[in-house]
């Protein structure tokens, strides 16, 4: 493993910084992020509640009954799929034009670093709201998203306008469209940028990215999944496309799908689901990463990459999100699967270290710093 991360950090050194041209939406939320209480000491001092199963249990403890559950902000920060990605895109050199919720008359004070920071940025709504509970072992995240169903074709051709899309589009090296899970209408928005944007954008001999995560599609019908599962082989005539998923994600996609596993998909071996995967779905590439590792399938070829774990991390809301932007910027680089991986990450390993997302050098210094204690917790 040392000797893998050493040369991913000379593959990464050599072809970057990156200087690649990204849109990403479309969505934007307001998180606050919480403790929960387990016992008091006084009123400055707590003892949090540590694991998602204990939460669990205390709720599941007062079925039928009631109990009170005390929540202790941390933190109140950007947040949704599209801002925290775009957030940590920004930090390792890109430039990136932001489509999605920020505000509808104002942009909200949340949002101000990161506006300033953009190429451009066209709102469409208000932000929703997420209160995310962090636990050792993960987080729950309750959310309130009224606000996305706000989000659609009609808005983006109003509030953008079909011209800038097109240009948009044509110029971008990097297309994230993040969310699927809490926009209502992203599939209709999907089908109208095939229709209606790509006839218009010329197929770019080296084809750009297009990058698509679904944010845990659990509360949605199999149907919808599969319908919109479908539609991204559509991309394929101007993006090299490519599915990331967690890996409650991918066990979900799987059945939606109706693969034929020789286990349950929430048992399968990543060297099994994702194969499958990828066969199912006729993409470039599908990409899965769970806590402890990161995974893809590009063409036939499977590579797996362990993570740099710790068991105490600093903060998980958004870790998903930063394993995106370097993963994406390793394609954006043309380095390999099994580099793009490695520099997602590291990515969230240092933000899972240091509740923000890592500047180019500083990605490289943690990569230098995972050489030397690969294997080891650090």
């Amino acid at each position: 493993m040392r000797e893998s991360l050493i040369a991913t950090r000379k593959a990464a050194a050599r072809s970057g910084p990156p200087s690649a041209r990204a849109l990403i939406g479309l969505d934007g939320f307001v998180d606050t992020i919480v403790r929960a209480v387990d016992k008091r000491e006084d009123f400055d001092r707590f003892t949090p509640i540590e694991t998602m199963a204990a939460f669990g249990e205390r709720i599941k403890r007062a079925a039928g009954l009631s109990t009170n559950i005390e929540l202790v902000p941390t933190t109140v920060k950007l947040g949704g799929n599209g801002p925290i990605m775009t957030q940590a895109l920004l930090k390792v050199g890109l430039d990136v034009t932001y489509v999605g919720s920020l505000g509808r008359e104002s942009i909200h004070p949340v949002f101000q670093d990161l506006v300033s920071r953009c190429a451009a940025v066209h709102s469409l709504t208000d932000p929703g709201e997420t209160i995310a509970v962090e636990f050792t072992d993960g987080k729950v995240m309750l959310g309130q998203t009224e606000t996305m169903k706000e989000i659609t074709w009609e808005a983006l051709e109003s509030k953008v306008g079909r011209e800038t899309l097109v240009r948009l589009v044509r110029e971008s090296d990097l297309i994230a469209l993040v969310n699927w899970t809490m926009i209502p209408h992203m599939t209709a928005i999907w089908q109208a940028v095939v229709d209606r944007v790509l006839p218009e954008v010329p197929v770019r001999e080296q084809k750009p990215w297009l990058f698509v995560d679904l944010a845990d599609p659990e509360k949605r019908k199999t149907a919808e999944l599969a319908a919109a599962l479908r539609l991204l082989t559509s991309f394929r005539t101007h993006f090299r496309t490519v599915l990331g998923l967690n890996r409650k994600e991918a066990t979900e996609v799987s059945k939606a799908l109706g693969l034929n596993l020789s286990v349950p998909a929430a048992e399968a071996d990543l060297a099994e689901l994702l194969p499958a995967l990828a066969e199912s779905l006729r993409l470039d590439g599908v990409v899965v990463h769970p806590v402890d590792r990161a995974a893809a399938v590009f063409g036939t070829e499977f590579t797996s990459v362990p993570g740099p774990y710790t068991s105490r991390p600093f903060l998980t809301t958004g870790a998903g999100d930063n394993f995106n932007a370097g993963f994406c910027t390793g394609l954006v680089l043309n380095l390999s699967p099994r580099d793009a991986l490695t520099l997602g990450n590291a990515t969230s390993g240092f933000y899972v270290r240091h509740g923000r997302s890592p500047s180019w050098h500083e990605l490289l210094d943690f990569l230098d710093l995972w050489a030397q204690h690969a294997g080891e917790e650090f």
